[in-house]
């Protein structure tokens, strides 16, 4: 009887040790890929100032790269943009604050999954045909202790806003390199699919930017 009971208790302990894995993959499934960066301040568009900008011209060149990583309840998929354009202007070892454009071509969109790409680029999320381009054009870069706060418009989905995000930006005479990761909430710009009643779409969306410019 004893040999028995004991049996059954490891049978138990398997069981309940079985059932905390599952719920640990489960949850480690489910995580948020925006929970371990920054949030992107979101405010009012800021007037953009006309004219030409001072500074010498860097511009991205192959080795740059734009990408997202959206998630929904059941996981994550990673994305970006295969064609864009980045011109930064520095004057005096440092980046000018208004002379940063970043022009995204949005049918270049591309993701871990030919079916999600596609719908990406349909009216349900970015509506590539209505909005063919995003761009995102600075009003202010202001130095810290650790780097720069980049604030700039940022024209998604036909909705224009402000956002100001974390960067580290290295000069040098023959290229700047740009890198900085944080999310920006897509409910922000109109993009309101909600995805699955039972897999839902996360509003979070984490944007990772790796720019290399060379000099025009």
């Amino acid at each position: 009887m004893q040999r028995l009971i004991n049996a059954m208790k490891k049978i138990l302990d398997y069981g309940q040790t079985f059932a905390v894995l599952i719920l640990i993959l489960g949850l480690a499934a489910c995580s948020n890929p925006a929970d371990d960066v920054s949030e992107a301040e979101v405010s009012t568009a800021k007037e953009i100032s006309e004219g030409s900008i001072a500074g010498k011209k860097y511009v991205s060149n192959a080795d740059s790269k734009i990408g997202f990583t959206g998630s929904k309840v059941t996981g994550s998929h990673d994305g970006g943009f295969e064609t864009f354009t980045a011109a930064i202007h520095v004057e005096n070892g440092e980046p000018v604050p208004n002379g940063t454009k970043v022009e995204i071509d949005m049918d270049s969109t591309w993701s871990d999954s030919d079916r999600l790409t596609g719908h990406l680029k349909n009216a349900d999320f970015f509506d590539a045909p209505t909005y063919p381009t995003s761009t995102f054009v600075t009003t202010d870069i202001k130095k810290g202790t650790t780097g720069y706060d980049v604030t700039g418009n940022l024209t998604l989905h036909g909705e224009t806003k402000s956002i100001t995000f974390p960067a580290d930006i290295q000069v040098s005479d023959d290229q700047v390199k740009v890198a900085a990761e944080f999310f920006i909430k897509r409910y922000d710009f109109g993009i309101q699919y909600p995805g699955k009643a039972n897999d839902l779409i996360r509003d979070e969306v984490v944007i990772r930017l790796d720019i290399t410019a060379v000099p025009e």
